[in-house]
């Protein structure tokens, strides 16, 4: 018997470089996963398309998860904005903010009665190392991301005893299109290195079957993701060297 047979998974982002490895590991321990995109996710079992980024389009989509039955509610969808907080178009100020934490609350809203019915399911949510370390020129992807991580960590308290896991995976860089250009110039700039995507959707769909709480990928992220709770000046004075690196990539700052 595989861990996930039966389950019904909605994997939001299941077009995306991660998502459709997720779709694929998730698939292989028995899961039948629906993939929730703007085109088709063709490692899914079924494809749903919905626009995460619109009121409409959110309250489409929850009202179709409402009336069918979700075992794990997977949020792996995201969007990042790399550059000046005063050079983001509103629209993607906006836009960021919405697919990266208000889709995900909006989801999980819709699914969660009747996962409380049952006393069983899960809440996946895909932040970032960003989430915890804010880097410079990520401002808003590192807030909408650390607000996806405490609204994973305050519904986990609040489903306590319920049956419910919630589960919070924040991956470092990934080697996917996710990146741009300027990214990927910032990442040769700093010495950065980026995680093969095929390791990072196996170790997110492990910690889905073993139900994990709370995953940071990389040793040394999760050890200046306790620095910067604690000492964050400190991380202050180690992030300042790439900062003027970062700055060099848009030279009328």
């Amino acid at each position: 018997m595989k861990p996930l047979d039966g389950q019904h998974v909605i994997l939001t982002g299941g077009a995306g470089g991660i998502g459709s490895l997720v779709a694929q590991r998730l698939r292989a321990h028995g899961a039948y996963v629906a993939g929730v995109d703007r085109v088709d996710c063709d490692r899914c079992d079924e494809t749903i398309i919905a626009d995460l980024s619109t009121e409409a389009g959110l309250r489409e989509l929850s009202a179709t998860l409402a009336a069918r039955r979700v075992d794990i509610l997977a949020n792996v969808a995201g969007v990042q904005y790399f550059g000046p907080v005063e050079r983001q178009d509103p629209a993607g100020l906006w836009l960021g903010y919405v697919v990266n934490l208000i889709a995900p609350a909006t989801l999980i809203r819709a699914v969660l009665p009747q996962m409380q019915s049952r006393g069983a399911g899960q809440i996946v949510n895909i932040g970032s190392v960003l989430g915890s370390i804010h880097y410079p020129y990520f401002a808003t992807y590192s807030s909408s991301k650390a607000g996806l991580h405490g609204l994973s960590e305050g519904l986990r308290r609040e489903l306590h005893g319920m049956g419910i896991a919630v589960t919070h995976v924040a991956p470092r860089a990934v080697r996917t299109a996710f990146n741009n250009a300027d990214v990927h110039r910032f990442m040769d700039l700093t010495g950065m290195t980026a995680d093969d995507p095929a390791k990072v959707a196996d170790r997110i769909v492990t910690a889905i079957v073993r139900r994990e709480r709370d995953v940071a990928i990389g040793f040394r992220e999760r050890l200046f993701m306790r620095l910067n709770a604690l000492l964050p000046r400190m991380i202050d004075a180690g992030l300042s060297a790439q900062t003027v690196k970062a700055r060099a990539l848009f030279p009328s700052l």
